[in-house]
């Protein structure tokens, strides 16, 4: 039988998704689990591969099973044998034609940034950073410019694999998630920014496409981060995707504040559009 899994995962402390020699990948903890719960061999393919440190809100897998269980045993048995900052959250059988990267229709990624004069500590691995201000109406402008379909070879890893630079982006929305700012103490301000009182609050940018290149959340997401903080106007971007190559663009972001919130899928295959998990980030 052909199972599909939607797990979360937290990547601080992993080299990305797909099998590594090394064993500390997401990809080899889930095969592990999966062999010591059936006692045998299974390879599993996912929705979209993430990167090291990448996290997951939902990343959908499917495999093929030579043993029965009911959905809730496939759930709480794998768990039993996962690390406690990898979860499958829900279990479901499906066709044999379903294909968990094949048959998604969109993905969806989210990146959360903390925006402090002081760097993350509570946060650390989990979220980007920013320590100068930034303008919500001039990163929307700049990040406007990239809906549709387009050539991204400016935001493209050298080391991606796609066939094609080509991709459609569907939306991107850009928010602030907490509007208080706090005045630093005095004794502070002289280690930051004297006299000026650092803003406070976090930062959601949620990307919605039919595929993603390699780093192009990230490469984006150093794009914005400058235009945001004034460093180039929002007209920057077209003139950077316009460019198709990398050297246009900004430095990659850093991969901690990224998470993958998973696939979607046409509604007949009748699986979860999200997971527990989501509560998780600020909204």
């Amino acid at each position: 039988m052909r199972i599909a899994l939607g797990l979360s995962y937290l990547g601080r402390e992993y080299e990305g998704w797909q099998s590594q020699l090394s064993g500390r990948t997401i990809q080899d903890h889930l095969e592990r689990a999966l062999l010591a719960f059936t006692q045998h061999p299974i390879r599993v393919h996912c929705a979209g591969r993430t990167d090291a440190r990448v996290h997951a809100l939902m990343q959908v897998v499917h495999f093929d099973s030579p043993v029965d269980r009911d959905n809730p045993s496939w759930v709480r048995g794998l768990n039993s044998f996962l690390p406690e900052d990898i979860g499958v959250q829900w279990a479901a059988q499906v066709d044999a034609s379903f294909d968990a990267r094949k048959c998604a229709i969109a993905r969806k990624y989210i990146y959360v940034l903390l925006e402090s004069a002081v760097r993350p500590s509570l946060e650390a691995g989990r979220v980007g950073w920013s320590f100068k201000p930034l303008n919500a109406e001039f990163m929307q402008e700049g990040a406007n410019y990239l809906l549709g379909t387009h050539d991204f070879s400016s935001f493209r890893a050298a080391a991606c694999q796609a066939l094609s630079p080509i991709k459609t982006l569907k939306s991107i929305k850009i928010e602030r998630t907490s509007n208080n700012s706090l005045t630093l103490p005095n004794i502070l301000h002289t280690q930051v920014d004297e006299g000026i009182s650092a803003s406070y609050g976090y930062w959601r940018f949620e990307f919605e496409g039919n595929a993603f290149l390699h780093h192009m959340i990230r490469n984006i997401m150093g794009c914005l981060v400058y235009i945001g903080q004034g460093k180039y106007p929002p007209s920057w971007m077209f003139e950077v995707l316009q460019a198709k190559s990398r050297d246009a663009a900004a430095p990659t972001f850093p991969a901690e504040g990224l998470y993958f919130a998973g696939p979607k899928y046409d509604p007949e295959w009748g699986l979860p559009q999200q997971t527990p998990t989501y509560n998780f980030l600020p909204s």
